[in-house]
């Protein structure tokens, strides 16, 4: 048996957007039922073991900490590539790179994995170069024009991007256009599942002095996602409660401490939350997700994870117009939209929304069913097309 095997590096810390997209795309492919692997460079934390480094094709069942940090289902196996102490502090020539492009990529995978799917240029190089069907998802623009040998390689199958604006920026860096495709993220199959007793509690914990309506924002906490913005439009209105998740304990700290001395009582930084699975019932224990994502550079290339799974929640979403979303501004059955960078519109449009869309315990079925095609494993499919030996 033949294996889809997804490389990354994961360092199961907050803040890690791109880790977390690696391990979906793994575990949507086990979730179709496909052999599928996650392998990553797993650090010794003493001395110098040498049976991993022989005999290291071991596939096995995620540990139960990466299991509740990426929110993983049952069929996904990991498979850890041991890196001894003395490569990783980079006491001799060889770095870790080297040793799983050169050394556990070759030896030890090429005969057990079908297909490479990476973010990991380096790795996406030596596989092609092993005559590995490669997938390279790369979701900023090129800074450094491609090696013509590896992309038109017969074995280097697709490039993936998230936006028409970065694949055209792949494709001047000299990708051949039918190898560049921009696909949609995705949410986890957990989503699709109600929580109404979790959610109830969630409600019961968060709404304070006597608000009624809970806004909920997650994601990543920097200025450009609209953090800031959130804050003062939670100072617009006082009587709501908002909730903020994800962010390093810095920037919870930070963002705690501003909301504080901006005198904004009503919105509250609960920092990165795990299992990720309580991430659905608190989904579904507010009365709007938001998207307060702002205007500029960044907003040409992003599509949030966090959209996608706002949509399977059911709960309805406020969301600023950026340029990768306009696709969804007609089409989501259940939301409002408003430009973005300002604060009052924003506010106003939570307003509207709260009219329009009262809280149902069940979530929106319209938009339930909307968003299941964006599910991940709606993504693998469309990739492992350009695998076809994986599924012939």
């Amino acid at each position: 048996m033949k294996h889809y095997l997804v490389y990354s590096q994961l360092s199961q810390k907050p803040d890690s957007a791109h880790e977390h997209l690696d391990v979906m795309c793994a575990n949507s492919v086990a979730n179709l039922g496909y052999p599928s692997i996650l392998a990553y460079p797993e650090k010794q934390t003493s001395g110098f073991n040498l049976f991993p480094l022989l005999s290291p094709f071991k596939p096995q069942k995620p540990a139960q900490s990466l299991v509740e940090f990426y929110d993983v289902q049952d069929k996904l196996k990991v498979l850890p590539l041991s890196i001894p102490q003395i490569i990783d502090k980079g006491i001799n020539r060889l770095n870790l790179s080297t040793l799983v492009c050169k050394y556990y990529l070759p030896i030890h995978l090429k005969n057990n994995i079908q297909a490479v799917h990476t973010r990991d240029w380096n790795f996406a190089k030596a596989a092609v170069k092993n005559q590995i069907p490669t997938i390279f998802e790369r979701h900023y623009f090129a800074e450094t024009p491609f090696e013509q040998d590896i992309v038109n390689n017969p074995y280097f199958r697709v490039i993936i991007t998230q936006s028409e604006l970065t694949r055209q920026s792949i494709i001047e860096a000299g990708m051949p256009p039918d190898k560049a495709i921009w696909l949609h993220n995705g949410f986890n199959q957990s989503f699709l599942q109600r929580y109404p007793e979790d959610a109830q509690k969630w409600r019961n914990e968060l709404l304070k002095d006597n608000r009624k309506h809970l806004v909920i924002y997650s994601g990543a906490l920097y200025p450009f996602k609209g953090v800031d913005l959130l804050i003062d439009v939670a100072k617009e209105l006082p009587n709501i409660q908002f909730c903020v998740t994800g962010g390093t304990e810095e920037q919870v700290k930070h963002y705690r401490q501003l909301s504080q001395d901006e005198q904004v009582n009503n919105i509250n930084f609960l920092g990165w939350i795990v299992p990720r699975s309580r991430l659905v019932s608190l989904f579904q224990a507010a009365d709007i997700l938001a998207h307060p994502h702002l205007s500029g550079k960044s907003a040409n290339f992003t599509n949030p994870v966090k959209f996608f799974q706002y949509l399977a929640s059911g709960t309805p979403l406020v969301s600023t117009e950026i340029p990768p979303l306009m696709y969804f501004k007609n089409t989501v059955p259940v939301g409002v939209w408003c430009e973005p960078d300002n604060p009052i519109l924003f506010a106003e449009s939570i307003e509207k929304a709260l009219e329009m869309y009262p809280r149902k315990i069940r979530g929106y079925q319209e938009n339930i069913e909307y968003g299941k095609e964006f599910s991940w494993e709606k993504r693998a499919k469309k990739i492992l097309e350009y695998v076809p030996e994986m599924t012939n």
